[in-house]
């Protein structure tokens, strides 16, 4: 085992599907609803929700290091539905390998220590690559288009 992906997990975001439109509105969030297939990546259950989906889109700070000069956040999308996926190490879940990914390595300090665009059905082979380097302590994958963050790499 080199590499587990792992999601955002559920719990600080179930409670924003009881908010009214107004409240998520104040907290920089958007109820909204699939339209087509692969249009809405759920960053926790690490699956497209399907056309007619209801999902939360909010800001979230995905690397959050005090000390690191890369910490930042950005647009998730979260499944109404969603439960907390737990891919089986080396693999990569369908929602990343059907998209172009930018992939970002980082220490343990919050320092990027490399960063490559890859097709993400070669993510596996990139990922092992990275983790054969005892400095790498995680990667952050995103799409390559927008720059949104999808989900996080870890050692296994």
């Amino acid at each position: 085992m080199t590499f587990r992906i792992h999601s955002l997990p559920i719990a600080p975001f179930r409670p924003l599907f009881a908010l009214d439109d107004a409240a998520l509105e104040r907290l920089g969030a958007r109820r909204m609803v699939a339209d087509t297939p692969h249009s809405a990546p759920c960053r926790v259950s690490l699956i497209d929700a399907a056309p007619g989906e209801a999902l939360i889109l909010l800001n979230h700070r995905h690397l959050d290091v005090p000390t690191s000069p890369y910490r930042s956040g950005g647009p998730v999308f979260v499944r109404e539905a969603a439960v907390e996926a737990d891919p089986t190490p080396d693999t990569v879940p369908d929602m990343l390998a059907r998209r172009l990914l930018s992939a970002r390595a980082y220490d343990a300090t919050g320092m990027m220590t490399d960063a490559d665009v890859v097709e993400g059905a070669d993510l596996a082979a990139r990922l092992t690559l990275w983790f054969a380097d005892p400095a790498v302590e995680r990667v952050q994958i995103h799409t390559a288009r927008r720059g949104c963050f999808m989900a996080e790499a870890r050692r296994a």
